[in-house]
């Protein structure tokens, strides 16, 4: 059974329309929920608004909503007047150009759905239009009103289908250059640089989601099914504190050739590359330890 579609309209460009459905990419409805209860009886309880100054409480034809301007003062606004400022939506996703696909920021990247076709006849305009776009290597930025907010979408080709993504508004994205104004401006070079190289070579992977376990939810099921069974859950293990190392030190004791061999066969097991980026390594490791010879005849 086809998941149900979150919106139905029509992606068009220029004298291309396509009829077509947005549906959920990402869903959070997996994870444990909580209620809150009330302990003496099990029943749930519900949430009453009340008067911060007074205390007392406040039906729902008395709450309307308020923008603060400045502390103590609101602007309220009736439910009419917020109403009137949702966009009114034509049920279109208009496609206003097509820009490379890496050109887009990631950090601009928000909630992201799957476009498919809506109706039987659509699919040679869906497909004319996916098959553009990955032929291209292009992505399209589109406009609609979506979910009651006008928004601006990416669309790019994945598999039989298109993946839509709405993008974050540039109020929404704090500045870069603020958040890291407290950062060095320090390069890493020589040996620091070479133990980067060489971590990152001996720990060169794939990306697999399926191998990510969110520990949080893992370990909030096996909670509740002991609390279940009436067992006496299991307390987590502490987590061991990271140790404080030289970083000058291990890259030495990594790469030097008679370190019991564990730095060779961690650049053997990632393939060529490896081998390949473990060499300057070496160099900087032999020339540390003739450094150090020196030292102990000196001594």
């Amino acid at each position: 059974m086809a998941p149900r579609a979150q919106w139905k309209g029509v992606l068009k460009a220029g004298a291309l329309t396509c009829p077509v459905a947005l549906h959920t990419a990402v869903s959070t409805s997996e994870r444990i929920a909580f209620h809150t209860l009330n302990r003496p009886t099990g029943n749930r309880v519900r949430r009453e608004f009340v008067d911060a100054s007074t205390g007392t409480l406040v039906p729902p034809e008395d709450q309307v909503k308020g923008f603060e301007v400045e502390d103590g003062r609101y602007v309220t606004l009736e439910p009419e007047q917020v109403a009137a400022a949702v966009p009114e939506s034509d049920k279109t996703l208009d496609i206003a150009g097509f820009l490379p696909c890496d050109e887009v920021d990631e950090i601009y990247l928000d909630r992201s759905y799957y476009l498919v076709p809506a109706e039987a006849g659509a699919e040679a305009a869906f497909v004319a239009l996916r098959d553009g776009l990955r032929k291209a290597k292009v992505a399209a930025l589109a406009h609609a009103v979506l979910f009651r907010r006008f928004r601006t979408v990416l669309v790019r080709p994945q598999d039989e289908g298109l993946v839509a993504t709405l993008l974050n508004f540039d109020y929404e994205v704090r500045s870069a250059a603020d958040a890291f104004s407290g950062v060095p401006q320090a390069k890493a070079k020589g040996e620091m640089l070479d133990l980067a190289r060489h971590i990152i070579d001996t720990k060169r992977g794939s990306f697999d989601p399926a191998a990510f376990e969110d520990r949080y939810e893992a370990a909030l099921a096996e909670l509740v099914k002991a609390k279940q069974a009436g067992k006496t859950p299991k307390r987590p293990r502490a987590a061991a504190g990271g140790k404080v190392i030289d970083l000058m030190e291990a890259l030495r004791r990594s790469a030097a050739p008679d370190a019991g061999g564990s730095g060779a066969k961690g650049a053997r097991s990632t393939g060529k590359a490896g081998a390949k980026a473990a060499k300057p390594s070496s160099r900087s490791a032999a020339k540390a330890g003739a450094a150090a010879k020196t030292r102990r005849k000196a001594g």
